[in-house]
């Protein structure tokens, strides 16, 4: 069962790029679906407008917006699904529940189930490579769906797309540090503490996949991160865990300070957004190959 929602029509993608780079403009819509047990999910769907979309099936993109998760929405998570829009993919942003009110594992069984619902035959002719994507706090749910996909045989992935992504509950790196911010120093304390009000779930590989011990059969992975990201040591890190795993992974730097805590919700028009698709597009690229 299908509830639909337009949203207001095509919402253009302009950032401020050189005149010589060409962003496709992209739509979105809302749509809210109910799922077997569940009250319902609510999804934003991006995708390129139909005269640059073709009638070829393009990746589809399951996108998890930042927040710490305690905050964030759809619509502060839409620059970068925006951004993967533009790069090729169908993205369905998910509007997941927060943090204290929605603690672990909500979130993720949502978000799997979503996954799901993704993979089903009847979308099959529209839909190509499927991949999970976040930012932030939802790179952590990206991640663990993307464990849990693999540890529940399926649905299987082609790819995860991680930026930034909080990983790791022990928040003692070199980069965390240099934030200072927090009420411990860190600025992703208060947000760990309201998804794990449970000390025993932080040793959960599904709640801090940083720490997962088996990382094998992982889908291939792109990892993104910032000469001023707090998150850079443990995205490094678990990029090269992944690698050694035998997952194929990217580990990408984007060559400028982003402006965290603001960064990605300005991947729009930031200096470095140019670099950012650039990197999604040659990602998602090289799955069709």
């Amino acid at each position: 069962m299908l509830l639909r929602r337009s949203g207001p029509g095509p919402e253009p993608f302009t950032p401020h790029t050189p005149a010589a780079e060409h962003v496709p403009a992209v739509q979105w819509r809302d749509e809210t679906i109910v799922l077997p047990g569940a009250a319902g999910a609510r999804l934003r769907w991006w995708s390129m407008d139909g005269a640059q979309a073709g009638n070829t099936a393009r990746p589809w993109v399951l996108h998890f917006h930042g927040g710490a998760f305690t905050r964030g929405s759809l619509g502060e998570g839409a620059p970068v699904a925006r951004a993967l829009a533009a790069a090729g993919a169908t993205v369905a942003a998910l509007d997941y529940p927060l943090a204290p009110e929605a603690p672990f594992p909500q979130a993720i069984e949502l978000g799997h189930a979503v996954l799901r619902w993704l993979a089903l035959p009847r979308h099959a002719r529209r839909r190509g490579a499927l991949l999970v994507a976040g930012e932030e706090a939802g790179g952590n749910l990206a991640a663990a769906v993307a464990l849990m996909a693999r540890d529940r045989a399926g649905p299987a992935l082609a790819g995860q797309i991680l930026l930034s992504p909080l990983l790791d509950v022990c928040v003692a790196t070199a980069s965390q540090r240099q934030a200072g911010a927090g009420a411990a120093g860190c600025p992703c304390d208060a947000g760990w503490r309201a998804y794990l009000p449970r000390p025993a779930d932080a040793a959960h590989p599904y709640a801090t996949p940083g720490t997962a011990l088996r990382l094998a059969r992982l889908p291939r992975s792109l990892l993104l991160t910032a000469a001023d990201d707090p998150l850079r040591d443990e995205t490094r890190a678990y990029a090269r865990r992944l690698g050694a795993a035998g997952v194929p992974v990217e580990l990408r730097e984007l060559g400028e300070p982003t402006g965290w805590p603001a960064s990605y919700a300005r991947a729009a028009d930031a200096p470095w957004s140019a670099a950012l698709r650039r990197h999604l597009h040659r990602f998602l690229h090289d799955l069709s190959l």
